[in-house]
């Protein structure tokens, strides 16, 4: 079965409130998911790039042997990925990178300060 036809364990309302909460919004809305389907959920998290850290954060919250039910050996790996990486706090951007904008002079104009506007060909 491709990615596309796998279905998410849980309805797309809670996935996109997964999504969006923070670590502790995340632990929060896991506890109300069965260990079964939570197990479930890792795994489909993890499979998809963009929700591997999600994955990963709901892996750590379920027994590992509800993952290899689940999953399999890709369940038990999971598992022990989750429990092997360091905590990070995701913030309230649920785990994106911030994004910086430039503080310097980005172009030097300096060097245009003499040249007069008519001067200027435009190639056409």
């Amino acid at each position: 079965m491709s990615l596309q036809e796998e279905s998410c364990p849980v309805d797309l309302e809670l996935l996109g409130n997964i999504y969006r909460s923070n670590s502790h919004g995340l632990d929060a809305l896991i506890a109300t998911v069965p260990p079964e389907t939570r197990a479930m959920l890792a795994l489909y998290c993890y499979k998809r790039g963009h929700l591997s850290s999600i994955g990963l954060a709901i892996a750590a919250s379920c027994e590992e042997v509800d993952l290899i039910n689940a999953g399999g050996r890709a369940g038990s790996a999971i598992f022990e990925m989750a429990r092997e990486r360091p905590e990070e706090p995701r913030g309230e951007t649920s785990g994106r990178k911030k994004i910086t904008l430039a503080t310097g002079q980005l172009r030097d104009v300096s060097r245009f300060k003499d040249v007069d506007p008519g001067d200027i060909q435009l190639a056409v």
